[in-house]
């Protein structure tokens, strides 16, 4: 048995440099963007009730979730959350990078950035006590497929992890799909054997077939021991069923729904300058393509306009796989995380068949021995000046950077505004609380029915960052209040008062009851009152 420290010795001796430069580019970009939020605990409406919990979520699918989030304990730490957070997500870096077999140290740098920088990330983050567990689901779903693609029998470990990561969140399994195109996408393009081809190429199927059944199989197995069932949230208990919209209906908005998200989701681009990097990447990425397909002479080949039509078809379905499973699903930023991997997969295809490995090269013989030279299937080449390749190389670099950087602004505006929604909501609730204990008749535990969201009229919406923020949930908006429950735990965590928040149920018949209407809404002096009992507050105008 090896020492610690011998251990340790073989570990350094096997990690490329590769993986250290995808994990250290993640950890220092994880830390410099989103410090802000590992180091506040600034809850969303969500975190309210998430202060201490167990994250026993196989109601909703996530089996391993309690598990995946336990290492960091049940309470919402930060600091502790984050930072196993960035490590799970830089270990992703390092798998992603792996299977792309991307050697450029710049794009490695910039693939990871784009990753951890990514708004996705940043929403994700705003659900700080679970985001150490999707992103160890994150990071699952990529080494299921990086298993697939490196060793024969790898689709077994593969399927283990992709299982474990829907056990987590089911949400990154796109994530898996993606790659996995694209890995038979590379396969296509290589020289191998066509039986070979088919052979790694059926890998994949293999693997995403068999983790989905096995996530299936212990899901129910799992719900059977606990004695539930899964419940209706965000259609979780329909999973796998068409229902009532049928298969083309639901085709249909998966494709709508893609290019409506890519165009318009406020996400992928911001200003002018995202929007140059994005046509600058998809112009490099095009021209590779043209390039290879003169090069290769795939263009006298019938099968390739059969991929490109699978291809073009398949991209749309591959990345909104969650609507084809669950259609009544609330198809929200977390889930939307895989529209970074367009981005990733175009500087990789780009680097794949950069100028350093098909463009400006010269046979020279069969010498050896200089920084200049590279030896390729057998031949020793020179690498020779290329003007138009070098060009191609800063533009990739650079548009990369500037959609980094545009990402990590994106974000910090959103920690901004997520810290604006708290001080609003403790303003606010400090004000109401005092006018609850001030209203004759009021003793402590008496019951309190309320509507939880904050009326637009007396407080009328003062966030400015609607521009960035509108597609980030959990973040945007001026108000972390939604429903009566949101202001019991509000006050009881971070005003130290007990309320008796009656259930919602409470105001199914006083809503609309005279006395009721007739109440203005808080601040307005009436806004109070008692009536048999209860003490019913007014937030809202229900005209």
């Amino acid at each position: 048995m090896k020492s610690p420290e011998q251990t340790w010795r073989w570990i350094k001796s096997h990690i490329k440099q590769e993986w250290k430069t995808a994990f250290v580019s993640a950890v220092l970009f994880g830390l410099l963007i989103h410090m802000p939020i590992l180091l506040s605990d600034i809850p969303n409406h969500d975190g309210l009730d998430s202060i201490y919990f167990d994250q026993n979520m196989i109601t909703s699918g996530r089996w391993f979730l309690t598990i995946a989030c336990g290492f960091s304990s049940y309470y919402t730490l930060p600091w502790v959350i984050g930072l196993i957070a960035i490590f799970n997500l830089a270990l992703a870096g390092v798998a992603l990078t792996e299977f792309l077999e991307v050697k450029s140290k710049g794009c490695i740098v910039l693939i990871s950035g784009l990753l951890v920088s990514f708004p996705a990330v940043a929403s994700t983050f705003a659900y700080v006590f679970t985001m150490d567990g999707y992103m160890l689901a994150l990071f699952l779903a990529i080494l299921s497929v990086l298993l697939t693609a490196r060793f024969k029998w790898g689709f077994l470990g593969g399927m283990v992890c992709l299982a474990l990561s829907m056990g987590t969140y089911q949400a990154y399994l796109p994530f898996a799909v993606l790659l996995s195109i694209y890995g038979i996408l590379m396969l296509a393009m290589s020289e191998m054997p066509f039986k070979e081809k088919l052979q790694r190429g059926a890998r994949y199927l293999y693997m995403g077939a068999l983790g989905s059944v096995l996530y299936y199989v212990v899901l129910q197995l799992l719900l059977r021991l606990q004695g539930k069932t899964l419940d209706d949230y965000q259609g979780i208990n329909g999973m796998g069923s068409i229902g009532e919209k049928g298969l083309f209906s639901i085709l249909k908005s998966m494709y709508h729904d893609f290019f409506a998200f890519t165009l318009k989701g406020n996400v992928l681009f911001h200003n002018i300058f995202s929007i140059i990097a994005l046509i600058l990447l998809a112009g490099l990425t095009l021209f590779t393509f043209i390039r290879l397909i003169v090069l290769k002479k795939w263009w006298r080949s019938p099968w390739f306009y059969c991929m490109a039509i699978l291809l073009a078809a398949g991209l749309p379905v591959a990345a909104n796989l969650i609507l084809l499973i669950s259609p009544d699903v609330n198809y929200h930023l977390l889930m939307r995380y895989q529209w970074v991997l367009f981005l990733i997969l175009m500087i990789a295809f780009v680097s794949r068949y950069s100028p350093a490995g098909t463009m400006g090269m010269e046979a020279v013989g069969t010498f050896a021995g200089t920084e200049s030279n590279r030896e390729i299937s057998g031949r020793v080449v020179r690498i020779t000046p290329d003007t138009g390749c070098a060009l191609r190389s800063w533009c990739l670099l650079t548009a990369a950077a500037v959609l980094v950087v545009n990402y990590a602004v994106t974000d910090n505006i959103a920690y901004s505004n997520l810290a604006k929604r708290y001080e609003k909501t403790y303003a606010y609730c400090i004000r109401l609380l005092d006018r609850i204990e001030q209203t004759e008749g009021y003793y402590q535990g008496i019951p309190i029915a309320m509507v939880g969201v904050v009326g637009n009229e007396e407080f009328p919406t003062t966030d400015i960052t609607g521009a960035v923020t509108s597609g980030m949930i959990g973040i945007t908006g001026d108000s972390l209040l939604y429903r009566g429950d949101n202001y019991e735990l509000f006050i009881r965590h971070y005003l130290g008062a007990t309320l008796n928040i009656l259930p919602a149920e409470a105001m199914t018949d006083a809503y609309y009851a005279d006395f009721y209407r007739k109440m203005g809404s808080f601040p307005a002096e009436d806004s109070i009152q008692i009536v048999d009992g209860i003490m019913y507050i007014k937030t809202e105008n229900i005209e």
